[in-house]
């Protein structure tokens, strides 16, 4: 609304207002209780209108507001009708007589009109725009009885014993529009909302032991960009879609599978679709995701590893991102989260690796897939949680080899044998794990998770038996607020036993720790080391370490 439209309607809906109180001006004089400002009193105006009241007082009345809008309630036809006002009160008079005038006060939905405060911008623009309305219809149909030289004399005498207040109210009108213009001319769209993160790696790693390979002492510097767009239609539903752009490796990949980044995926730095989902409400205890790209299981599962998820602030490795059994084939499919209460919640989701592809083998139901559920609980004061989960896997040969990042067994988080461990052949899965999380205070807290995996070659009666588990300490807001220290130790999946394929013959062991500096709301700066023991190259007694120092940057 322009500030000329403003500044020309204030003064007519003012002083009708003023008009129609015009029989109760000397009450209204001689009645006005302790809250409300005094009138005469310029000093007490301009403590009204400090502008940290201002806000509070749109705040408040905005969302009275929109909800006198949502309730369209009837206008009220007698005084008594609004519970809140008692003939004692300031605004009884200048109610009465607008009511009875003019019939053209509604009220708040509750049946108050909460006359005993001051008048904010929302009572004036919207409470008295409403009467100026009705006032008008009735001057169209019949101004002799409503436009009479004496009102206009004491309309005209108010008015100068209120210019002062209309000042004031004109004053924070005009502050409010600059903020309001600025924000219409500045917003990317009235339904979407752009976020983003940009994440500058530097790592090095080496390798130690019986197979020490000079090869594998590399420093890189990588990032990765995203920009995220979150869509809502409705105010309860949210269309995700981000867009990507990745150079991120990790330096040991020559030598070992294990210590890779949360945050690598390596694409060359080719921006790209990375994720496009859909997420709504079912009724009120049911909320349902459908996408076609970037899905994965923990958009449904929950981790119930709060301060280590998140590949931009969370664990530096892929393995203590959350757990690996959490990694199975996904990619596009549907999933839905059924709350039946504040503390428990079921979820289940079937989702493809390849779903786009019309080729043999792939497919949303004739390639890769996992279908999967979970129950998982969360303490009323959110200090515990715990989630049990199950999935049922099939991984295609066109899918699931070791050079494709995101499909093999369990996600590239364990051993060779683990993410390979049928050559050529397709490969089916089960697989179960149980996750948990404590806090025993806001400053300390444990968490971790203990996964099996039960693989079979879908052509053969071979199989593997894969487990995986760790335990993390986690220390919030160590040093100040939002920074965080963390310790991890677990064992990567590991085949422990096999029928017909080899099993692994040694027992990696993964140790991370980290130390997260919030430098502001903005800005964080991650340092921290990755040790892999019997880190899986062939040799025993061989330990990969890798140094990480992330710095995200979120907007």
């Amino acid at each position: 609304m322009s500030r000329f439209h403003w500044r020309s309607r204030l003064t007519p809906i003012a002083a009708l207002a003023l008009l129609a109180a015009a029989p109760a001006a000397p009450a209204l004089a001689q009645s006005v209780n302790s809250t409300s400002p005094d009138l005469a009193n310029p000093d007490s105006i301009g403590a009204v209108a400090d502008t940290s009241e201002l806000i509070n007082d749109l705040n408040q009345y905005g969302q009275e507001g929109r909800n006198r809008r949502a309730s369209s309630a009837d206008q009220v036809t007698s005084v008594s009708q609004l519970s809140d006002v008692q003939p004692t009160d300031w605004a009884f008079q200048a109610l009465q007589s607008l009511v009875e005038r003019y019939g053209c006060i509604a009220g708040y939905p509750d049946g108050t009109y909460k006359g005993n405060r001051a008048m904010t911008r929302y009572e004036f623009a919207a409470g008295l725009n409403a009467c100026l309305d009705r006032i008008q219809e009735l001057l169209v149909t019949n101004v002799a009885d409503y436009a009479t030289k004496a009102d206009l004399e004491v309309l005209k005498k108010l008015q100068d014993m209120f210019k002062t207040e209309l000042a004031a109210l004109r004053g924070r009108v005009d502050t409010l529009e600059g903020r309001i213009s600025y924000l219409e001319k500045t917003q990317f769209s009235t339904t979407t909302k752009l976020t983003g993160n940009a994440i500058l790696g530097l790592q090095g790693g080496t390798l130690t032991g019986d197979d020490d390979d000079s090869n594998a002492e590399n420093v890189t510097f990588s990032n990765r960009v995203r920009l995220v767009f979150n869509t809502s239609f409705t105010g309860q539903d949210t269309l995700t879609t981000r867009l990507e752009t990745n150079n991120v490796q990790n330096p040991l990949n020559d030598v070992t599978g294990l210590g890779s980044l949360s945050y690598g995926d390596g694409n060359s730095n080719q921006i790209s679709l990375t994720y496009l989902g859909y997420r709504f409400p079912i009724g009120e205890k049911v909320e349902a995701l459908v996408g076609t790209t970037g899905l994965d299981l923990d958009d449904i599962h929950d981790t119930h590893n709060p301060f280590l998820y998140g590949d931009g602030s969370g664990a530096l490795s892929r393995f203590g991102d959350r757990p690996p059994v959490l990694r199975q084939p996904a990619d596009a499919g549907v999933g839905f989260v059924w709350s039946p209460s504040d503390q428990w919640s079921i979820g289940a989701a079937y989702m493809a690796g390849n779903a786009a592809s019309p080729s043999d083998g792939s497919g949303l139901f004739g390639g890769s897939y996992s279908a999967s559920a979970s129950l998982n609980y969360k303490s009323s004061d959110s200090r515990f949680s715990a989630g049990l989960f199950f999935a049922h896997s099939y991984y295609s040969n066109d899918d699931y080899q070791y050079a494709d990042e995101d499909l093999g067994l369990l996600g590239r988080t364990g051993t060779r044998r683990t993410i390979n461990p049928f050559g050529d052949h397709s490969a089916i899965s089960n697989s179960v794990g149980l996750q948990a999380n404590y806090l025993f205070s806001p400053k300390v807290g444990l968490n971790g998770w203990v996964g099996y995996t039960k693989a079979e070659d879908a052509q053969s009666d071979d199989s593997i038996d894969v487990l995986n588990w760790a335990v993390g300490l986690v220390f919030p807001d160590l040093g100040k607020e939002g920074n965080l220290g963390s310790l991890l130790v677990g064992q990567p999946p590991t085949v422990i036993s096999a029928d017909g394929v080899e099993e692994d013959d040694e027992t990696p062991i993964h140790v991370e720790a980290l130390y997260r500096w919030a430098v502001n709301d903005f800005i964080s700066i991650t340092p921290g080391v990755i040790a892999v023991f019997n880190a899986d190259t062939g040799n025993d007694n061989n330990t990969a370490i890798l140094g990480v120092v992330r710095t995200e940057f979120s907007f």
